[in-house]
């Protein structure tokens, strides 16, 4: 059994949607939700599917092993960043090597790095008129956004669309093909 734990710290959107395609899988199991946001949607999420939630603070997050601790308590062999914004502190990626695995509103390496989360990349492809944009599934190392690249999925973008335009299309993919990824992922 393939135990996940998601990290998030937003409304979990794609936890939910995680959550939702493996609750039947009788090989993955979501076992537990993170979060370093006590005011997070995410965590109402778990509460609603019956999922084990934590929450920790940065000085938990990169001064203590309590996470590390209540990841191996609960058996965890695979994490799945889903909008979730701090740097993966070096002990967990040592811990979990290839393990950790993000999604990205952009075709990285374009508009990936610190501060480049959410409706800032869809400004940032408008304002530089590209004509594409999509996500981006990565393994997690310790710089943002420059893990190896497992899967990229693209949709077009047209010069009237608004940020907001683009951040729906981008947000149809990670629907679409971050749960399928995942599970292709743990049966490599």
């Amino acid at each position: 059994m393939n135990k996940i734990a998601i990290f998030a710290s937003g409304s979990g959107t794609n936890a939910e949607n995680i959550i939702n395609f493996f609750k039947e899988n009788k090989k993955i199991e979501i076992s537990i939700i993170f979060s370093n946001n006590k005011n997070a949607y995410v965590i109402q999420r778990a509460i609603n599917h019956g999922i084990k939630h934590y929450i920790f603070s940065r000085p938990d997050f990169y001064n203590s092993d309590r996470v590390l601790q209540i990841l191996r308590e609960n058996n965890i062999n695979f994490i799945v960043l889903a909008g979730f914004l701090l740097l993966i502190p070096e002990y967990l990626i040592n811990e979990y090597p290839n393990k950790i695995i993000n999604i990205h509103p952009a075709l990285l390496p374009k508009y990936g790095g610190k501060g480049m989360y959410g409706m800032n990349v869809h400004k940032a492809v408008v304002e530089n008129k590209e004509t594409e944009s999509g996500i981006t599934i990565h393994y997690v190392n310790k710089e943002y956004d420059q893990g190896d690249i497992i899967f990229q999925a693209k949709c077009p973008i047209k010069l009237t669309d608004t940020p907001e335009d683009v951040a729906k299309k981008v947000h149809e993919l990670e629907y679409k093909y971050f749960p399928t990824i995942i599970e292709k992922t743990l049966s490599n």
